[in-house]
């Protein structure tokens, strides 16, 4: 037990979880090649070095748009069997869970980098199964979509401005790694993980299987973080701040709210609804703050300068 103690770290700095989407990677529309992608990437780990300056870091990401495509690309094979969506899922965490690491390396050293593929357990009998709402892959036309789904049997809906192939998603109940993790981050190290809301997984008896889904990251990052006892969840995203009334005559970004304040409100259920969900279970459960902001002005998040502040109280 002596030897245990001399050599485990003490969490000596807050421990932050930081989910980042899959659109800061591949922005909406934008080609999806590796260029774009390292280019995006490299602004991100920016970020990212700077809030592991002062803080243990957690890193978790989006894989919306890399995992449709792969799916896409996967499809396009003649003769080739259908990849599930686990395996595509554990496709796109290496992908972009090496791009992360690469760029982050470059900032703060590649030995203080460490990627895990995670597993994620969800229940089989989630309805979520029977409604498809996670919107992966490239933006379509409304025409593009329904010729999609009609050639691959798919569920398309709208996302924004366009169209998108959407899959079930059902409830993050356990993260399989957890243990590893904060190991890893008590250790001092960066770790990126849970990756497009981690593998989807099931019990089946005692052996974990794979399952036809892509979980939501965000809801995947509060249970993550809450079972880390990280400080605070951060939710980085392309927008400022929590806009009530977003797209209508008068919007007001939200600065500070409770979970009951946010709930009230009405939140696109493919965009911002999750990262509202996931900001308030963290808060409901924790006591401590998360926050939803811009990737690019995250230090001034954290700082509470711009951002929107979610707390219980």
């Amino acid at each position: 037990m002596a030897l245990v103690n001399i050599f485990r770290r003490i969490r000596t700095k807050p421990l932050l979880v930081v989910a980042i989407g899959g659109n800061a990677l591949l922005h909406r529309r934008e080609r999806p090649n590796i260029a774009n992608q390292r280019a995006n990437v490299a602004g991100a780990a920016r970020v990212l070095a700077g809030l592991a300056e002062h803080n243990g870091l957690v890193v978790t990401h989006g894989n919306g748009p890399q995992v449709g495509l792969l799916a896409r690309q996967n499809e396009a094979m003649a003769g080739s069997d259908p990849v599930p969506f686990d395996v595509l899922v554990a496709e796109s965490e290496g992908l972009i869970g090496y791009l992360l690491a690469e760029e982050i390396g470059r900032q703060i050293g590649p030995e203080r980098v460490v990627v895990l593929l995670t597993l994620v357990v969800v229940d089989r009998r989630d309805p979520a199964f029977g409604r498809p709402s996670k919107p992966i892959g490239a933006m379509l036309t409304e025409a593009e979509a329904r010729a999609l789904a009609a050639e691959r049997g798919c569920s398309v809906a709208p996302d924004g401005d366009g169209w998108r192939r959407v899959v079930p998603s059902p409830e993050p109940l356990e993260v399989v790694e957890v243990t590893a993790i904060r190991s890893l981050a008590d250790a001092g190290y960066v770790v990126v993980c849970a990756g497009g809301g981690g593998i989807p997984v099931a019990r089946d008896g005692g052996v974990l299987r794979g399952v036809e889904a892509v979980i939501d990251k965000d809801l995947t990052s509060a249970l993550l973080a809450a079972e880390l006892d990280a400080d605070e969840l951060m939710i980085l995203t392309d927008v400022d701040a929590v806009v009530d009334g977003w797209g209508g005559g008068d919007p007001r970004p939200i600065r500070r709210a409770t979970p009951v304040e946010l709930r009230a409100g009405q939140w696109a259920t493919g965009s911002m609804g999750p990262k509202v969900e996931a900001a308030c279970r963290f808060a409901e459960r924790t006591g401590r703050v998360a926050r939803i902001g811009s990737l690019d002005h995250a230090s001034e998040t954290l700082a509470g300068l711009t951002g929107t502040r979610v707390c219980r109280d």
